[in-house]
């Protein structure tokens, strides 16, 4: 019995171990790394070769986009084949402006009704956060809206001291362009009567009384000092892992740029924890914030240093995110003219610079040759203007900046997105960018001005790259709600092939990996989404609704719907 059990084994392993011009069959079989994706409708963004049907991938590499036929033809036989029945397939998408960081942080312990007018009715809930976190240092909240502080029947101050007296509480606004803060965070952060407002700040004061709102960059040096003292870095690393990511690849989200690195608070760190862990499942390329109110040489010295492209990381450290001014119903957004209203009483009324045009082009001329894109934050009209200027005086076009946000544009400028190699990156997922809502603005910009906000198609026929983007949390994540509303926003809206661009290889481009990704062709990365619905057929107001069932990133499926 034991001879023929040792006969069958012999016999076994040999059939196992048979070459075949010195390769093993059964190897052959086992070791197959190829997966074949067919039966598809393949939008590939690659111009060359627009339309296919089979993406053929070995690991992470894509080794062929054709037709099936093809596909087939240098297919191994023992691949993996995936049959996708007709679905449509885009390459992965790149939101290269959000606050991914900032979104999974913990730091925030209760949330305000934005649509609540009066701020009478916020008492209780900010009573209620400081009950329920006894322990907190700072206890930090968010929601509100501006003006429904502007509206109050008493100074802002008084109501929320009302609520929380002995400990320090400060609130941001929903655009995260204003804070809402009691005497005792005031105290703290060592602001009174006298206190001159920040580079790029308000502290606002009524006859000479502090109101507890501190507009723009104002209330961000003091949101920095009280996220500080609690210390999240362990909260921004478990809400990146558990939230953030697995939400990026829900939404076929495989590149990404943070626009807003907070570099002080270490937040570079965390992200380095999170590459060295493997625990990202994107792309990333970080946009260190640039601080207003930082000595320059020792900040552009301090920049230079956390520098980082290494090719083969996931994680590259190779932009700067400054802000030219602010925004719009702040009336802090920098315009050419005075606002037709006048909230604050300050020498001038026309938006403020958090970054000024010449202090602007001296970072860029610093840091454009270590590598350093930049991504700068400009709404006004004023503010693009100085931010393209000072990018003219870098006297290259090596550099891959871009503007974001791009609410108002004048006509003189649109031209010049092109001819600077400048990217307009826009922001039509909000409801607040759709035509509809445009003169919501006119008491304050009057009504020609409050016109053709986000100009997408113009900027677009004059030339310019245009990428979207979602700036979540302030508007959705979800790709299909920008690319819907970027197609249907007349009469400043562009094509489904246009949009579909502007969230694949125009952000690959932003990124500095458009040879890589953004785009489905032969030598790239296996990154790529596929979709429950067909729209390029569908109608476009429908797009929304669209769904990813399976989300593809360095040719790993790591969201299956």
């Amino acid at each position: 019995m034991k001879l023929l059990i040792i006969l069958f084994s012999v016999v076994f392993a040999s059939k196992s171990c048979s070459k075949e011009n010195g390769i093993s069959k059964t190897d052959t079989i086992e070791t197959s790394t190829q997966k074949l994706y067919f039966n598809a409708k393949i939008f590939t963004v690659d111009a060359t070769n627009p339309w296919a049907e089979a993406i053929l991938i070995d690991e992470n590499e894509i080794l062929f986009v054709g037709s099936n036929a093809e596909a087939e033809k240098n297919t191994d036989e023992n691949a993996t084949r995936i049959d996708l029945k007709g679905k449509v397939v885009l390459p992965g998408f790149h939101d290269v402006h959000m606050h991914p960081m900032e979104v999974g942080s913990t730091t925030t312990v209760f949330t305000l009704n934005e649509d609540e007018t009066d701020p009478e009715n916020y008492i209780s809930a900010i009573k209620k956060a400081g009950t329920d976190n006894p322990n907190v240092e700072w206890i930090i909240g968010f929601g509100h809206s501006i003006n429904t502080l502007f509206n109050a029947n008493r100074n802002p101050l008084e109501i929320i001291d009302e609520a929380v007296l002995d400990r320090p509480v400060i609130i941001m606004e929903q655009t995260s362009h204003s804070m809402w803060i009691n005497s005792k965070g005031l105290e703290l952060a060592g602001i009174t009567a006298s206190t001159p407002n920040p580079q790029g700040g308000i502290i606002v004061k009524e006859n000479g009384v502090l109101q507890g709102i501190l507009v723009d960059n104002a209330g961000d040096v003091v949101f920095q000092q009280a996220v500080s003292a609690l210390n999240d870095a362990d909260g921004e690393y478990k809400g990146m892992v558990e939230y953030v990511l697995p939400e990026l690849a829900k939404y076929g989200i495989t590149s990404v740029s943070d626009a807003r690195t907070y570099w002080k608070r270490n937040q570079h760190k965390t992200w380095k924890k999170l590459a060295d862990d493997d625990e990202l499942t994107a792309r990333f390329n970080l946009g260190l914030w640039a601080y207003p109110t930082e000595n320059d040489d020792t900040q552009i010295a301090t920049l230079k240093s956390l520098f980082s492209n290494n090719e083969n990381s996931l994680l590259k450290i190779n932009q700067i995110k400054l802000y030219a001014d602010g925004i719009t119903h702040n009336t802090t957004a920098a315009l050419h003219t005075d606002y037709k209203e006048d909230y604050f009483n300050q020498p001038t009324n026309n938006g403020l610079n958090y970054f000024t045009e010449s202090r602007t082009a001296k970072y860029i001329q610093e840091l454009e040759a270590v590598g350093f894109d930049f991504h700068i934050h400009a709404i006004g009209n004023r503010g693009v203007t100085e931010a393209l200027n000072a990018i003219q005086q870098s006297g290259t076009t090596k550099g891959r900046h871009r503007l974001t946000h791009v609410e108002m544009v004048t006509s003189a400028d649109l031209n010049r997105f092109k001819t600077l190699n400048v990217t307009a990156d826009a922001q039509v997922g909000g409801e607040f960018t759709q035509p509809q809502y445009w003169h919501d603005n006119d008491h304050l910009l009057g009504s020609d001005l409050a016109d053709n906000q986000v100009p997408i198609k113009s900027l677009k026929d004059a030339g310019a790259r245009i990428t979207l983007s979602s700036d979540w949390n302030v508007s959705s994540l979800n790709p299909f709600v920008g690319i819907q509303n970027a197609v249907t926003r007349a009469p400043q809206n562009i094509s489904l092939e246009e949009a579909i661009k502007a969230y694949t290889l125009n952000g690959a481009y932003v990124m500095r990996q458009e040879d890589k990704v953004g785009s489905l062709k032969e030598g790239k990365l296996a990154d790529f989404v596929v979709l429950d619905k067909d729209i390029f057929t569908i109608s476009a107001n429908q797009i929304n609704q669209t769904k990813v069932v399976l989300t593809v990133f360095d040719g790993e499926e790591i969201y299956k719907k």
